[in-house]
């Protein structure tokens, strides 16, 4: 397939990036498609043949001005500085004016004009700010990644307890690669002047259910606990987790209960064209690969 414009993925080198640059690489042509990256000299892998690397650091505008020369679309996925994100967003955002972009994709947050996770204002934040740059824009809003609980299936094991703040509110999670893969054909594909996708799981569990999944996976023990909110964070801190990564899962935990992470809209299999990934089949990943 050939697509006549040039697309640059920001953060490239992350975990969602590369899947992103991995599921537009058998549909761009060599030299189409930018990783755009803090420090080429440090890459965590190579990129596939034909994808050209540039220097582009959210801090330093001057490499972004460089950075997305001759780019037709961008890929602005949200920086992980939680509480310094706008000024970030900002400066990819003014340089892609600069620059000519023709249009610019965001990777928010899921329903983020209304959602009551802390997290969200930033986000809500950043799209006015596109909303405000005059260009051709698609919002990704994206849902909870399944692989945030499953990192925490090795804790889990070792204790036979599953923490959290969610209750019993429902959460319809997606993978990573589901999310990536939307990503990539919405950019390559979308052609309205303002698109804006609610992406999350078609299924959805609490985290009752995702511990006992656990526990029939692996034959184990498991049973969720129910922490209060600051319970939680400060279990988080005293495990040496950054007070703000403490702050923003127990935060979003406590909204979760009260439904901040539940959508049945189904627009995330629509976009990419198949079901997304069930929970069960992220656990079995995880475990498969020693978490």
């Amino acid at each position: 397939m050939s697509i006549p414009f040039r697309v640059a993925v920001t953060g490239a080198n992350g975990q969602l990036g590369r899947l992103v640059i991995d599921a537009m690489a058998t549909r761009l042509a060599p030299g189409t498609l930018v990783a755009l990256v803090r420090d080429p000299a440090h890459l965590s892998a190579p990129f596939p043949d034909g994808v050209e690397v540039r220097q582009g650091d959210y801090e330093r505008p001057e490499t972004l001005d460089i950075a997305l020369k001759d780019v037709d679309r961008l890929l602005l996925i949200s920086s992980n500085a939680l509480g310094a994100r706008l000024g970030q967003h900002r400066n990819v955002i003014a340089a892609a004016t600069r620059a000519g972009v023709k249009r610019l994709a965001y990777t928010s947050v899921l329903q983020a004009d209304t959602s009551s996770l802390g997290l969200a204002e930033e986000h809500r934040q950043t799209e006015a700010l596109i909303r405000a740059s005059g260009l051709a824009y698609t919002l990704l809003r994206n849902g909870w990644y399944t692989e945030n609980y499953a990192a925490s299936i090795p804790a889990a094991l070792a204790h036979g307890t599953f923490l959290g703040s969610a209750g019993e509110g429902r959460i319809s999670s997606a993978s990573r690669q589901d999310y990536a893969e939307a990503a990539a054909r919405a950019l390559i594909e979308d052609t309205g002047p303002q698109v804006v996708h609610e992406l999350a799981g078609d299924g959805s569990y609490t985290l009752t259910e995702f511990a006992a999944e656990i526990a029939r996976q692996t034959g184990k023990p498991v049973a969720y606990a129910h922490l209060a909110e600051a319970e939680f964070r400060n279990t988080l801190i005293g495990v040496g987790l950054p007070s703000p990564v403490a702050e923003l899962l127990s935060n979003s935990d406590a909204a979760a209960a009260k439904g901040a992470l539940f959508d049945r809209s189904s627009q995330l299999s629509r976009l990419i064209g198949r079901p997304t990934t069930p929970f069960a089949a992220t656990i079995a990943e995880s475990l498969a690969a020693g978490g």
